[in-house]
């Protein structure tokens, strides 16, 4: 009886260790197993509504390396900044670019990811382009190449990651605005894998 309960005891303690153990591991890389940067040669380079900085940024970087012949960026039309719309203002700055004539503007009324991919979906509609790559916020890539991959069909989505280190690091908790990130974006994550993608 009490060799049973040693070996019982022995179990749980081993258990509890390696639990600890995948806790710890999966914890420490949180930042990392958020971020998917594999980007292909596309037909397409879709720049996600969101940050405006580095995201166009790395979209004409990837534009002038061969990634692709155009770039669609995605654009809400119902914000404004002061008193002049995003709209606008991406308009001015797409026509300011040498390669304005490779860019197009894509009108996303959804305040999801879920819906922006809808409202990409309407863009694209009769477009031959057949593979597309994402760029967006580098914690942002793993969820958003889900989102697009399940919500658009007959089209091939791969992944590029831009990076702002004032926002996020795979490090998250070095910095309190990355772990901030890095929290906010699991919960989205957990949410869409287990919720949403259902719907």
């Amino acid at each position: 009886m009490l060799l049973k309960n040693v070996r019982a005891s022995g179990r749980v303690w081993i258990f509890a260790l390696l639990s600890i153990a995948i806790l710890t591991t999966l914890t420490a890389n949180a930042g990392r197993l958020l971020v998917v940067d594999a980007p292909e040669k596309s037909d397409i380079i879709l720049v996600l509504a969101g940050e405006t900085n580095h995201r166009p940024a790395h979209a004409l970087q990837l534009l002038r390396e061969g990634y692709g012949p155009r770039v669609l960026m995605d654009v809400p039309t119902a914000e404004m900044v002061y008193n002049v719309s995003t709209m606008q203002i991406a308009q001015e700055y797409v026509q300011s670019l040498p390669e304005a004539a490779s860019i197009q503007i894509c009108p996303i009324e959804g305040l999801s990811t879920r819906d922006e991919a809808h409202d990409v979906e309407k863009c694209l509609a009769g477009d031959p382009a057949s593979h597309i790559l994402l760029v967006t916020s580098d914690y942002h890539t793993r969820r958003a190449l889900s989102i697009f991959r399940h919500e658009i069909h007959g089209k091939y989505f791969s992944m590029a990651a831009a990076r702002d280190d004032a926002e996020f690091g795979k490090d998250w908790w070095t910095h309190r605005e990355w772990a901030k990130t890095c929290l906010a974006e699991w919960q989205r994550l957990v949410w869409w894998s287990l919720v949403d993608r259902w719907r």
